[in-house]
C-alpha cells in the first residue's frame, strides 16, 4: 500500500535558509491550511530524513515526502533503514521519493560513477528490497516513487516503484507519463508558480529560479522531448518567454489553479506546488492565498 498523500501538496526548497523553529512553524501552517503533503528535496543542505522527522514531529496529519532523496548519497541498506524507521514512527505519513540526481552533483561533489544512472537505479531498488533490517518496521509497505522524466525511467517507476514524481514539467508531460505508468501508479508532478499579475516580475523571478536547472543535461533532454530546443535556454539565465510561461505559471491564485487543474485532467493524482519568490523567504502569504482556491476545490 502506498502512503496516501492526498491531492494538493507543497514542495519547498527554501527551508534550508531558515532556522528549524521557523520550519516547524511553516509545517504547522501548511497543515492548518489543508495541504495534504510536504515535499523536501536533497542537494547540498540538510539531511532530508532528519528534516522529515522534524516536520512530522511538528504536525499531526501532514504527510512528508522526499522529492527526492539521492540514491548516490546512501547505500541501499541505509536508504531502506531510513524509510522503514520513519514509516514505523509515523504510520501512513512518510513517502520515500528516490532519484538519480544529476551528473555534476554525483561525480563532482560525491565522487561517484554516473555512467549508467538508470541501471544503477534498477539494481539499487532490488538491493533495497533485499536489505536486512533487524528492527520493528512499519505494518505495511509505505511504497516509493521515483523522480522520472523519460520513458525508460518512467517504466522503472511503474515496475519497481509505486509511481513517479516528475519535476520541471508541463501538463502535456503528465499525460505522457500517465500513459507510460498505466492507470494505477501514483503520479505526483511538481509545479513551480509565481503569485503575481506583474508579467515582467513573474518572469524575472522564474528565470532566476530556473537558471540552475537549465544547465542540467537531464532537464535539457526532457525539455527537448516536450517541444523546446536549445535556443530556449541558450543563456540559462535568460530563458525564452515561451519556456518560462510553460514551466512556471503566474497570475492570480485562480489563474494558477487553472494550470494545476490541467495536470489533474492529464492524469495526475497529486500536484505539489512550489511557490517562487524574489527573495528566499518562506512564502506563507502565497500558500494561504493558493489554499483558498486549491484546497477542496
Amino acid at each position: 500500500m502506498t502512503v496516501d498523500i492526498g491531492r494538493i501538496g507543497i514542495w519547498s526548497g527554501v527551508f534550508d535558509a531558515h532556522p528549524t523553529e521557523a520550519v516547524r512553524a511553516a509545517c504547522k501552517q501548511i497543515e492548518a491550511l489543508g495541504y495534504s503533503a510536504l515535499w523536501l528535496p536533497e542537494a547540498v543542505g540538510r539531511d532530508p530524513f532528519v528534516a522529515s522527522a522534524v516536520c512530522l514531529s511538528a504536525t499531526s496529519e501532514l504527510r512528508l515526502a522526499t522529492g527526492i532523496a539521492n540514491i548516490y548519497a546512501r547505500d541501499p541498506m541505509t536508504m531502506a533503514a531510513c524509510q522503514r524507521t520513519l514509516a514505523e514512527a509515523f504510520p501512513g505519513r512518510f513517502l520515500l521519493g528516490l532519484g538519480v540526481s544529476h551528473h555534476h552533483l554525483v561525480t563532482r561533489l560525491r565522487k561517484h560513477d554516473y555512467s549508467k544512472p538508470r541501471s544503477y537505479m534498477q539494481q539499487y531498488l532490488k538491493d533495497m528490497d533485499a536489505a536486512m533490517f533487524q528492527a520493528l518496521g512499519p505494518a505495511e509497505d509505505p511504497g516509493r516513487v521515483l523522480a522520472a522524466l523519460g520513458p525508460r525511467m518512467l517504466e522503472t517507476a511503474a515496475t519497481q516503484a509505486s509511481g513517479a514524481h516528475p519535476y520541471l514539467t508541463t501538463a502535456e508531460h503528465t499525460a505522457t507519463a500517465r500513459a507510460i505508468l498505466g492507470p494505477d501508479a501514483l503520479l505526483a508532478p511538481e509545479q513551480m508558480v509565481v503569485v503575481t499579475t506583474d508579467d515582467a516580475e513573474a518572469r524575472r523571478i522564474a528565470r532566476n529560479a530556473l537558471a540552475v536547472y537549465l544547465r542540467a543535461p537531464n532537464y535539457q533532454q526532457n525539455l527537448r522531448t516536450m517541444g523546446f530546443d536549445d535556443t530556449d535556454w541558450a543563456d540559462p539565465r535568460a530563458a525564452s518567454n515561451r519556456l518560462i510561461d510553460a514551466l512556471v505559471p503566474h497570475g492570480t491564485p485562480e489563474q494558477i489553479k487553472a494550470r494545476v487543474d490541467e495536470h489533474f485532467d492529464a492524469g495526475a493524482n497529486h500536484v505539489c506546488i512550489q511557490v517562487l519568490r524574489a527573495d528566499n523567504q518562506i512564502p506563507s502569504g502565497e500558500w494561504q492565498a493558493l489554499a483558498e482556491v486549491l484546497i477542496d476545490a
